[in-house]
């Protein structure tokens, strides 16, 4: 809903926050436009709550002096077209990083397949993907916390994170098997994750300290966003180091079992 105050001075968002908290609408991001303009993002609302908001915020309650200048509503429909879209990016962002990775590790075929390498980063990925995801459903039923746009954005920042950390210990792995240890798959994995572990929880604190900052001292309107990065990039570091390689292990043995 966007606002505009004809000659008159746009009040602060602290008091437009408090004018529409009064009236029990749920959750409401405030944007500033323009000299004397106002969006309001907010829960679906009828008419009734509508011209509620316009008199609370109009100047003396005059609503000639406040102007809607426009109302959009975003329904179901449109909701499902962004759920599916989200899917869609996850899924095709998955499919691009397997074949990536096995074209980059192309030249390791024993004792694992190089695309082995990528389906277990994407599993990885899953697996990160979905915490923040249960995450934020907890989140949203107990504090009543939107999945939008950004939390898409989010997700899909965490994706190329959380496999850059995956990616750090696997090409270890890969340097290891051409250099030694072409019969022994587990003392691999083993001294790669020692090798690279300090970079790893290095690289993800130094994010997370930016990242805690932001959360603390930025704005409302982002809060949830930088919470699902800090999230997704904790989950991912440990991803990388407690599970993407064990997977692969558990694999590797598996197939040497059926052997």
């Amino acid at each position: 809903m966007e606002l505009n105050f004809k000659d008159y001075p746009r009040p602060d968002k602290s008091a437009v926050l408090e004018s529409v908290n009064k009236l029990s609408l749920g959750k409401v991001d405030i944007q500033t436009t323009n000299e004397n303009g106002l969006i309001l993002k907010l829960g679906a609302i009828n008419n009734g709550q509508k011209q509620a908001i316009s008199l609370e915020l109009a100047p003396d309650k005059d609503l000639t002096k406040i102007e809607v200048v426009r109302f959009d509503s975003v329904g179901p429909v449109v909701g499902q077209e962004l759920k599916s879209k989200a899917w869609q990016a996850i899924v095709l962002a998955s499919i691009c990083i397997i074949l990536y990775i096995a074209w980059a590790f192309r030249k390791v075929s024993r004792p694992v397949s190089s695309w082995k390498f990528g389906v277990t980063a994407v599993v990885t990925l899953l697996h990160d993907v979905l915490v923040v995801f249960g995450v934020f459903v907890i989140l949203g039923e107990l504090a009543q916390v939107e999945m939008d746009a950004l939390f898409i954005t989010a997700l899909l920042t965490i994706l190329g994170f959380s496999v850059h950390d995956t990616i750090v210990v696997f090409d270890r792995i890969r340097e290891n098997l051409t250099r030694s240890y072409s019969d022994n798959f587990e003392s691999c994995v083993n001294d790669s994750l020692n090798q690279t572990l300090a970079r790893s929880i290095n690289t993800s604190l130094t994010t997370l300290l930016v990242l805690l900052a932001i959360l603390f001292f930025g704005g409302d309107s982002i809060k949830y966003f930088v919470l699902a990065l800090i999230l997704g990039i904790f989950i991912g570091t440990y991803s990388s180091i407690f599970v993407a390689s064990q997977l692969l292990l558990v694999w590797h043995n598996r197939n040497q079992q059926r052997r």
